[in-house]
């Protein structure tokens, strides 16, 4: 394991100090940012992995400035048809979608699968090929990871995770937009997960570590992030100078944190683990009491929805501290700024203007 990364299967003691990315982070230059639109045209987003470091700094000064100044983009993808396919009940994820290519200037065709999982009724690839013939982009929400790589792997047309029981990579992006936003940049961010190493839990992991934040993952035994994605994630890690910690013990992951993050720990289709899963992620829980182990500070974060009473209480959630929703109204902005990078419709507005006078590292 590099010096750069520390996995620590028991209780973590806090990570070494880093040495200097090797790798550019922050604000891209003009040529920068358009070789990162470049080749991410026409690509897919299956996984946080599928961006480099250089991409992901680019799509979030996109979505920056689409925040700011989405007048900048009204009509950016004029014409362009997206499909959204969800095996899942969804909120959040399908409005912003919807939203996001509405507002500039493209259509959404949303298409329930909700009753019978993608490939019963025809196969993937007749799925992927009728599609890529009509549609510029397609959005799917899954359970099996593998229908996402899958019809990405059939089809001609950019391809979106928009949830599957792997990862969670829009919710990842939107949610360090919204770190930026609020601590003023990813880069060096103590930021640490607490609860059930899942698919939200993978893909902040990978984040964090394209954004060279220190990432410490506190889950009970047993319910660790996949190795796969932890060793991908150390990877990065050693490129970006992030650190990665991995511990049993909420109250050390939660010392000094500048964002506290949780998820419910019973998530969609594990309904039937409820009486099993609930005494195990009590100690678990995000309460006034966890928190004030974080540094003042500290922002309190959730991708929702949320589980009161359970892995946070209402005394967290509703606190000056909580940006739960901010972080879902960066969905949509995170979102729109994906769509114009795989769909072409991506342009820089001046550095002054697009970041609306947030504070992010510049590079020169």
């Amino acid at each position: 394991m590099g010096s750069k990364t520390v996995v620590m299967p028991g209780v973590g003691n806090g990570a070494p100090d880093p040495p200097k990315s090797k790798v550019t982070l922050g604000i891209q230059s003009d040529a920068g940012f358009t070789q990162a639109a470049k080749s991410l045209r026409g690509r897919d987003l299956c996984s946080m992995a599928d961006l480099s470091s250089q991409e992901l700094a680019a799509l979030l000064e996109l979505a920056h400035a689409v925040k700011a100044h989405p007048e900048d983009f009204a009509h950016a993808l004029d014409g362009k048809q997206m499909v959204l396919i969800f095996e899942k009940a969804s909120l959040r994820t399908r409005l912003t979608f919807e939203a996001a290519i509405n507002t500039c200037g493209g259509n959404a065709i949303f298409y329930d699968q909700t009753a019978s999982p993608l490939g019963e009724r025809e196969s993937l690839s007749d799925v992927a090929h009728n599609l890529e013939r009509w549609m510029n982009v397609i959005v799917l929400r899954t359970y099996a990871h593998d229908t996402v790589t899958d019809i990405a792997g059939f089809s001609k047309v950019p391809v979106i995770n928009a949830l599957s029981d792997y990862e969670h990579p829009c919710q990842a992006i939107a949610d360090f937009l919204t770190v930026e936003e609020r601590l003023g940049s990813s880069e060096g961010v103590k930021f640490t997960y607490v609860g059930d190493g899942n698919n939200v839990c993978h893909s902040l992991m990978l984040c964090g570590a394209l954004l060279g934040a220190h990432v410490t993952i506190a889950t009970p035994k047993g319910y660790e992030p996949k190795l796969d994605v932890i060793h991908r994630a150390m990877a990065i890690a050693e490129e970006t100078g992030s650190t990665l910690t991995l511990t049993h013990d909420p109250v050390k992951a939660v010392q000094s944190a500048d964002a506290v993050y949780t998820d419910v720990c019973i998530s969609m289709g594990q309904e039937n683990e409820t009486q099993r899963r609930t005494p195990i992620f009590k100690p678990f829980q995000v309460n006034e009491q966890l928190m004030s182990q974080a540094a003042g500070h500290a922002v309190f974060m959730h991708c929702l929805p949320a589980h009161r009473g359970q892995e946070v209480t209402d005394a967290v959630i509703d606190s000056e501290q909580s940006v739960v929703f901010e972080q879902a109204e960066n969905r949509l902005h995170a979102q729109k700024a994906l769509l114009l990078m795989l769909l072409g419709g991506a342009k820089r507005i001046p550095r002054d203007r697009g970041l609306n006078g947030k504070r992010r590292r510049t590079l020169a």
